[in-house]
């Protein structure tokens, strides 16, 4: 709670211009971040199946960090499973929900989930504090559960100029070790 309110601050001083982009961008997530937290919470799932979804309802749990969190959504059963700061779609149907520009949003984070290597969709959302719509880049990958099918997890970003292609090229580095910075 403490780390959420800190980033509100956060981000009230940088719109105030009382402090520069450089310390604000500190507290947003970043796309390795998401795609680092997203792996690990599809390995959590991996290892303790269902039971493991109370764990992503916790809006002071360790799925939530800076300005993002993961969420966890059935595709196949079109539902909400888990999400820390929504627990209203919590058990809800996802499969209708669009953004403002009628995009809907559950069947492009299914779709590019199911590929190898996960994939992002861009679309527009309310940022955790931000109180308005921003645009929102989600990284979806399915989770392997054991008698389970259709399980994804996702965690987005919020960022104005980033774009899926180059995205696409930060997962595809971070997927392989090779192209790795050395240490």
């Amino acid at each position: 709670m403490k780390q959420r309110k800190a980033s509100a601050l956060i981000a009230t001083l940088a719109v105030c211009g009382l402090i520069g982009p450089a310390v604000a961008a500190e507290e947003a997530a970043n796309a390795e971040e998401a795609v680092n937290n997203v792996r690990a919470a599809a390995r959590f799932l991996h290892e303790k199946g269902s039971a493991g979804y109370a764990e992503f309802n916790n809006k002071d749990g360790k799925w939530v960090w800076k300005d993002s969190y993961v969420f966890v959504y059935d595709c196949r059963r079109n539902r909400m499973m888990a999400h820390p700061l929504r627990p209203d779609l919590v058990g809800q149907p996802i499969m209708q929900i669009t953004d403002n520009s009628g995009k809907y949003i559950f069947r492009e984070l299914c779709k590019v989930g199911n590929e190898a290597g996960g994939g992002w969709v861009e679309y527009m959302w309310q940022k955790p504090g931000a109180g308005k719509l921003s645009r929102k880049l989600s990284y979806a990958l399915a989770a392997d559960i054991s008698f389970t099918t259709g399980i994804q997890v996702s965690a987005g970003i919020y960022d104005e100029k980033l774009t899926i292609p180059e995205l696409a090229k930060a997962l595809e580095k971070l997927s392989d070790p090779a192209k790795l910075p050395a240490l």
